[in-house]
Parts: C-alpha cells; sequence; structure tokens
C-alpha cells in the first residue's frame, strides 16, 4: 500500500508494509510431507492450548489462535493445501477465511443469531467446546462401557458430550467394527473418536458431522481395514448458492478418505457432543462388528470405487462442458441476430409489396369505418335505380332511444 508525504511534486511515496504471514507448516509445528492425522492432531493441541476461553485476557494468545485456526484450514483442505504448496498464500487466501465457531463461548445473543443464519441455509461450521477437549485430555470425563452390537440410547445436552468404551478382540479388530449414530428428531450433533494419551487423557482424533438421511440425522465411523470415504456436506454449500454449474463439479471435491482405516484389538473411546444451538440431542448409538456384514463390507468398497472413479471423470466432464456451453451460447446469440434479421428483410418485402398502387391510401376515421365508402345501388321494376344502404348503416341509425313503446290509449294513466 502505498501513500504520500506532503503535496508538492517532490513527494516522497511511503510503502505501508502488510504483516508477513508465517507459513502454515511452521505455525502447526508440522513437516510438508505431514499425514492429515498429524496436521489435524497439532492443531486440535495448539487450539486449545491458545483457545479464548482460557486465554480470556491475553490478547497474543487470541492472535495465536487465529493463526492457527487460519493455518489449519488451509492444511486440512487437500485442494487449498496442493494450491498453497504450489502457489502459497495468493492462492488460496480467498477462500481460507472461514472459522469453525466453539457456540460453548457464544454469548446468547450472538448464539442467536448464528442460528438464524444457519437456519436461512448459510453454513456455519461449529467445533467442538474447548473446556470439554481439555476435560479429556486432562482424563477429567466419565465413561460409560458399550457392549458391541447393542444399541444405547440417550439425551445429550447442547455443547456437552457423553463418553464411550468398546472393547474388541483380536478377531473383531481383523474383520472390522462400525460405529454408528442417529437422531430421530433431526437433532444436529458430533460422533467422536478418542485416542488414548500415555498420562492416561484421551485426544480427539476423529470427528464426523451428522447429516439428514431420510427421516434422521446420521453419522458413522467405519474401521474395514480398508480407506473408507466420508463426505463433508458444507464443502461446497456456498459454491451452489452462486454458481451451480460449479457446485455440480465440485459436488466430489468434498469425498475424502477417513485417516483412520482400523482399529487395534484393546478399548476404544467415542463420544456424541451435542451440537444443537439450543436444545438437547436425542440419539441412538451401537458399535457393531463387521463379521455378520461382510457382503455389506464389499458393497461398499465397491460403490466407493465408483464415486472415485466419477470424481475422475468430472474433472473431464468439466472442461468438455464448458467448451460445449461457450459454443450453445455462441450460437444462440447467432440464433438471435439471424431471426431479427430475417423479420427485418420479410417486413422490408412486404412494404416493396405494398408499393405497387397508385390508389391513395385508405383513411379511417376513428370508429375504424371509411368516410369514403360508396353506397350500393339495385335496379328498381320501374327502372329507377335506389340507394341500398349497407346493414351496418341500418343499424347504426337505431339509436338506444328509439324504443318502441305500445301505451294503452283506453285506460288513463293513474
Amino acid at each position: 500500500m502505498y501513500g504520500q508525504k506532503g503535496r508538492g511534486d517532490n513527494s516522497e511515496a511511503i510503502v505501508v508494509e502488510q504483516p508477513k504471514r508465517r507459513d502454515p507448516y511452521e505455525v502447526l509445528g508440522v513437516l510438508k510431507n505431514s499425514t492429515d492425522q498429524e496436521i489435524k492432531s497439532a492443531y486440535r493441541k495448539l487450539a486449545l492450548k491458545y483457545h479464548p476461553d482460557k486465554n480470556a485476557n491475553d490478547p497474543k494468545a487470541a492472535d495465536m489462535f487465529k493463526e492457527v485456526t487460519f493455518s489449519y484450514n488451509i492444511l486440512s483442505d487437500p485442494d487449498k493445501r496442493r494450491k498453497f504448496d504450489a502457489a502459497g498464500f495468493e492462492a488460496v487466501e480467498a477462500e481460507s477465511q472461514e472459522l469453525e465457531l466453539d457456540l460453548s463461548s457464544l454469548g446468547t445473543v450472538n448464539t442467536m443469531f448464528a442460528a438464524i443464519f444457519s437456519k436461512l441455509g448459510v453454513p456455519i461450521k461449529t467445533t467442538v467446546s474447548a473446556t470439554i477437549l481439555e476435560e479429556a485430555l486432562n482424563g477429567m470425563v466419565s465413561v460409560h462401557p458399550l457392549p458391541l452390537d447393542q444399541p444405547f440410547s440417550r439425551k445429550v445436552e447442547k455443547q456437552s458430550a457423553h463418553f464411550y468404551s468398546v472393547t474388541i478382540t483380536e478377531k473383531e479388530a481383523q474383520t472390522g467394527i462400525v460405529c454408528r449414530v442417529y437422531s430421530r428428531d433431526k437433532s444436529k450433533f458430533k460422533l467422536l473418536y478418542f485416542d488414548h494419551e500415555e498420562n492416561g487423557g484421551l485426544n480427539l482424533a476423529l470427528q464426523e458431522d451428522s447429516a439428514k438421511t431420510g427421516k434422521v440425522t446420521s453419522a458413522g465411523m467405519y474401521f474395514l481395514g480398508f480407506p473408507v470415504y466420508r463426505m463433508d456436506h458444507s464443502h461446497n454449500s456456498m459454491t451452489a448458492a452462486k454458481d451451480p454449474d460449479a457446485a455440480f463439479f465440485k459436488k466430489l471435491d468434498g469425498f475424502q478418505p477417513c485417516e483412520i482405516t482400523e482399529l487395534k484389538a484393546g478399548t476404544h473411546v467415542f463420544a456424541i457432543y451435542g451440537d444443537n444451538f439450543f436444545r438437547s440431542v436425542n440419539y441412538t448409538i451401537e458399535v457393531l462388528s463387521a463379521e455378520p456384514f461382510m457382503g455389506q463390507k464389499e458393497n461398499l468398497r465397491d460403490v466407493e470405487g465408483q464415486i472415485l472413479t466419477k470424481r475422475a471423470e468430472l474433472s473431464k466432464f468439466e472442461s468438455e462442458y464448458k467448451e460445449v456451453l461457450a459454443q450453445f451460447t455462441e450460437m444462440t446469440s447467432r440464433y438471435a441476430q439471424e431471426m431479427q434479421s430475417i423479420d427485418e428483410l420479410l417486413k422490408k418485402r412486404n412494404e416493396v409489396h405494398a408499393s405497387y398502387s397508385t390508389a391513395p391510401p385508405m383513411k379511417r376515421s376513428s370508429s375504424g369505418r371509411s368516410k369514403n365508402r360508396v353506397a350500393l345501388k339495385e335496379p328498381r321494376e320501374d327502372g329507377e335505380v335506389r340507394d341500398k344502404k349497407s346493414k351496418w348503416d341500418r343499424i347504426r341509425k337505431k339509436k338506444w332511444y328509439n324504443i318502441h313503446v305500445k301505451v294503452d290509449r283506453r285506460k288513463p294513466c293513474q
């Protein structure tokens, strides 16, 4: 940004330097070849450290929290990460301003505004309360044992969480397990999976937001020994509002592999987080052994393979579509021009046809009838010719007040 010093011709330009942004990898303390899971773990530790709830009167911590969140928004999105690696901040700056809201840290008024915008269709990403994450990290949460293949229903309050532990054998770990949660009242929630820390605490490792599926909202995690993909439904929600065509071609960009594909034998911890703005969440959770569902397991692998193929095909189809769309736009424009040109030529042709005449132009009265009407004549028996008025003239002479009224003269009027 440049300014001027003084008003004369010899004024000097002053350069106002913009604050330098640190490399996202440097901010999160990870390497450029770090996995998605390593990036996510680094972000959660730093976000918890600098969260505003824990550093209410520390502006430096607030700036660090923003920087950490900004960096994670770049590196957590494969497309943005690829663009940043290729061209730096300029390639992703316009796309990376979105922050996740911790509803538990908002006041009542702000929460109400957020709820209104959400109802209007504005995508608002929310994050798990920093208080809950800190309590889990310090081992201060109650964990309820949950047997395999037994659904369990409960209610969790808004911005609160219920923790469950599931113990699996070596065989069950090899065949795979599935954790599914659904809410019949279509409440919003998050399904969470935690890693065990050396100090006995729990560190958030996976997160799946609920999505509407038919008459319920549901979320699931599938540990089947092969990459299972998840769909980020908010990935192109804003794009859909601005450009439906672009949203269609980006529809499968949010289809990303889950960071963990299998679980080892032992005890694992899941949690249900109430993600509604104001009300509690009724839900049912069940952790299933994949052994009785081998057919579904192969179907899932096959369907996801087809989706990946379709995602690759969309990229090629997009370029073909844009080329044909450009040609179509050009053709429709030419069509309109040709139609106008033809109409003008036909109009000129009619004008030329009409010019072949020596008769004076017909004059019309305000009633639309010719003033130069010639009365029709017809011969009489005595040889004379009488005028025969047109039917229209005879009708015209009949006024509305020329009504024949028959009066009985024999009876005087009373």
